[in-house]
């Protein structure tokens, strides 16, 4: 690890529109925050209103790291997260500012402030032969290997992986020194609510446009386009699914991600929780005074 282990890292979490990237924004503002984007989505270039990417108003206010890094169609991987995410949390430290970790993505969060060790990268020829299997091969190879079938069972993404590497590796979770980490939270409904209208934003502000130009430059290639909004308002641009059933589609899987993002993240105890954002800025603040002292 970089010598700016020693040098405070905070980081927030917690599920989509659960209102982290407001909070960064406070925090880096009061304190000569940048902040690094954990977030699997925001890092493609031209999917700007799909995936809730910070306005470029916000981005003037308070730099921000790790967005617009690839094309919808190329593959990004939680090791080449850490090595960028480590790079920008190095520089931000060596300009004397306070690197914000903020994000939904727990892989990309674990990686960092746990030093995940990835494996090799997956040899090409190999990956597509098993990302042509079902499930149920996958699972039936792990089985035949004596790999532990990973903790999402059905996640074809996850099988591929654990067979590529005669199995997941067991990271022992030793938090990153000098590292304080907050979830914001909210209830199930209120969360819903939010989501249903930040659906509603995104359709003014003309996110069905930028699915059709983003579609069409890219063919529907990659597993950007293959996830939630895009996916789901495809049938909206190709005229076979309605704007309120696409928008009903998408809360119900906005939700569902909501509910996996808790669920990883619940599993690290370091992670101090309240559904008041006033009540972690005030955490944070004592953080960075004995930072100081």
């Amino acid at each position: 690890m970089p010598a700016s282990n020693n040098r405070p890292l905070l980081v927030i979490v917690g599920p989509t529109a659960s209102g982290k990237s407001a909070l960064g924004m406070r925090v880096a503002e009061k304190y000569g925050g940048e902040i690094i984007a954990a977030d699997s989505r925001t890092i493609y270039r031209g999917m700007d209103i799909g995936t809730a990417k910070p306005s470029a108003e916000d981005q003037r206010r308070v730099p921000h790291h790790l967005i617009d890094i690839r094309d919808p169609d190329e593959s990004f991987s939680a090791a080449e997260f850490k090595e960028f995410a480590l790079e920008a949390i190095a520089d931000i430290h060596a300009r004397g500012k306070l690197p914000i970790l903020v994000g939904g993505t727990g892989l990309y969060i674990d990686s960092v402030i746990f030093d995940y060790q990835f494996g090799p990268a997956a040899d090409p020829t190999r990956r597509a032969e098993l990302q042509r299997m079902s499930v149920e091969e996958l699972q039936e190879i792990c089985r035949k290997n004596d790999i532990d079938i990973p903790i999402n069972s059905t996640n074809k993404r996850h099988l591929v992986r654990a067979i590529e590497l005669g199995g997941l590796p067991h990271h022992e979770k030793v938090l990153r020194s000098s590292t304080f980490v907050v979830g914001i939270s909210a209830k199930r409904d209120v969360l819903r609510g939010r989501v249903r209208r930040r659906a509603d934003e995104m359709v003014n502000e003309g996110v069905l446009d930028e699915v059709a130009t983003v579609g069409a430059k890219y063919h529907w290639a990659g597993e950007a386009l293959k996830g939630n909004i895009y996916r789901i308002f495809r049938g909206v641009v190709e005229g076979h699914t309605s704007l309120e059933a696409a928008l009903e589609e998408f809360v119900q899987s906005d939700m569902a991600l909501a509910k996996r993002q808790m669920t990883w993240f619940k599993r690290n105890k370091h992670i101090m929780w309240s559904d008041d954002p006033d009540i972690l800025f005030a955490h944070v603040d004592t953080f960075l005074r004995q930072q100081t002292d």
